[in-house]
């Protein structure tokens, strides 16, 4: 494929860093590039990131992994024990759009790096705390979640920088399938090393380990540019046929602007705005189910009578282990169909993304619905739901981030993935887990202190979640309307 590119001769400093203010060029009639295929190189990087994001969300699930555990250790309510989610989803969500902004401006490479050093010492020390100095926990937990969102805020703009539209979006997907793989692999870490030393603690040494070999890996391999403008600047070159903006009509500068004229801009494109809502109950339903889901099958467990009650601070982690499968599977299996579902459907119709949002939106929270109210009677249909639940959310992943990555200029992508972040943790998963809690606690409260109404009132708070996920796709059905008219004001 072939493209009319003009560029200038003299690039602007900025655009030596990574990101969406680097190499947003506009079309021109005077030189034509032959873009050629991603080098092996590329693929290199992204196997890179795509590491480190396993490690990360390992990191980010341990903790539900071993809940039971964690509860009865620093002997918290489950108001309390959601909290602890909340914490770190709160400090990941406001250290976001720092992040985006100096991503934006600033080498993209180093911060990554700093990022994963800081989430992997800090978690490593979190092992070491002892069960008097549980505010100490809570407050590692919340330092993790800064480290992590200096990653999840830049890795997604380094892949669009390396690659083009309909590359790019197999390359998302590889990304984000490490999001449920990694969650997934994040309970069975904890579980077993939990079952294996009889101290969940263990569970909180390993990923450091990970971290530090994906920092060592991002040093060596990651290069400080994007080759996709590397290679594109100097086929410039060597024609010989590079003009300065100022010589010819129709080649622009990129103009650089404050971070509030980037955010008055993404407020008044409505397909970003819908679908950031819509990303938002997203996640408020995954940092429910995340936290709670093995809990809820232990408590339902117990009240049929298939499990004796946890008396124990080494409680049994089967749940986890069986969860984190189902996540693993769900997970691969959801964000391969979702964007094969989109490159398919585009063809046919230009409104296909968030069409498919909306659908798998609407089936998940009938699907966990129904998981929810045979959960009492037969633990293995709840097994069943749970993991189609999780399937048709888990297909919107990849899906999602390529509707932000062609409604938004490429100067504004870091920024508006890190409002984005802001927006769905702080609506979704920041609250998610802490109210699914608190609600189950008041309900326990003002009834009879047994084993049923633990169950119930868990179960009666999880409703909360398919309400949730109905509104969710709702906000994708609204997006469907202003996605045309974004997308190519975007590509002018």
């Amino acid at each position: 494929a072939h493209e009319r590119t003009g560029l200038q001769s003299q690039l602007p400093p900025e655009e030596h860093n990574y990101g969406a203010t680097a190499a947003h060029v506009r079309q021109g009639p005077f030189v034509s590039v032959s873009r050629v295929a991603p080098a092996k190189r590329e693929y290199l990087i992204v196997a890179v990131l795509c590491y480190a994001n396993l490690v990360n969300f390992m990191d980010w699930f341990i903790v539900p992994g071993i809940l039971l555990g964690i509860q009865k250790y620093f002997k918290l309510s489950d108001g309390n024990t959601g909290l602890l989610q909340t914490v770190f989803i709160l400090c990941y969500m406001l250290a976001a759009p720092i992040f985006g902004y100096l991503g934006d401006r600033y080498n993209r490479k180093i911060i990554l790096g700093a990022g994963i050093f800081f989430w992997s010492v800090v978690t490593l020390g979190s092992s070491f705390i002892n069960e008097l100095y549980y505010w100490i926990f809570f407050l590692s937990r919340g330092l993790v979640g800064i480290g992590t969102a200096s990653f999840s805020t830049i890795a997604p703009t380094i892949i669009a920088d390396l690659f083009e539209e309909g590359k790019r979006t197999t390359m998302l997907s590889v990304f984000y399938i490490f999001i449920p793989v990694g969650s997934g692999l994040g309970y069975v870490l904890a579980a077993g090393m939990a079952a294996v030393t009889g101290d969940w603690h263990w569970a909180f040494r390993v990923t450091p380990c990970m971290g530090g070999l994906a920092l060592v890996l991002l040093i060596i391999l990651v290069p400080h540019r994007t080759q996709r403008r590397t290679a594109a600047h100097r086929a410039l070159s060597i024609s010989g046929t590079i003009r300065v903006a100022a010589e010819k009509p129709g080649v622009h500068r990129t103009v650089r602007t404050t971070w509030c004229q980037d955010v008055v801009s993404l407020a008044k494109n409505w397909s970003f705005v819908w679908s950031s809502l819509g990303l938002t109950a997203m996640a408020f339903v995954t940092g429910a189910l995340g936290m709670w889901v093995p809990v809820f099958l232990y408590r339902a467990q117990v009240v049929q009578g298939l499990v004796p009650p946890c008396l124990q601070e080494s409680c049994n982690s089967s749940n986890s282990l069986i969860f984190g499968g189902i996540t693993i599977g769900t997970g691969i299996l959801g964000v391969i169909a979702g964007a094969e579902a989109a490159r398919r459907l585009r063809k046919i119709n230009n409104k296909a993304d968030p069409l498919i949002c909306a659908t798998s939106m609407f089936v998940s929270a009938l699907c966990l619905y129904i998981a929810l109210m045979v959960a009492q009677t037969n633990i293995l249909s709840t097994f069943i739901f749970i993991a189609f639940g999780e399937l048709f959310l888990s297909a919107n992943w990849a899906v999602v981030t390529d509707i932000l990555l062609y409604v938004v200029t490429p100067r504004r992508q870091s920024t508006a993935i890190a409002l984005q972040i802001l927006m769905s943790h702080l609506l979704g998963d920041a609250g998610s887990p802490y109210l699914i809690g608190t609600i189950s606690h008041a309900i326990q409260n003002k009834n009879s202190h047994s084993f049923q109404w633990s169950f119930w009132s868990m179960q009666y708070s999880f409703i909360l979640c398919s309400f949730v996920g109905v509104c969710g796709g709702a906000f994708f059905l609204l997006t469907s309307f202003y996605i045309e008219e974004d997308r190519k004001e975007a590509q002018q």
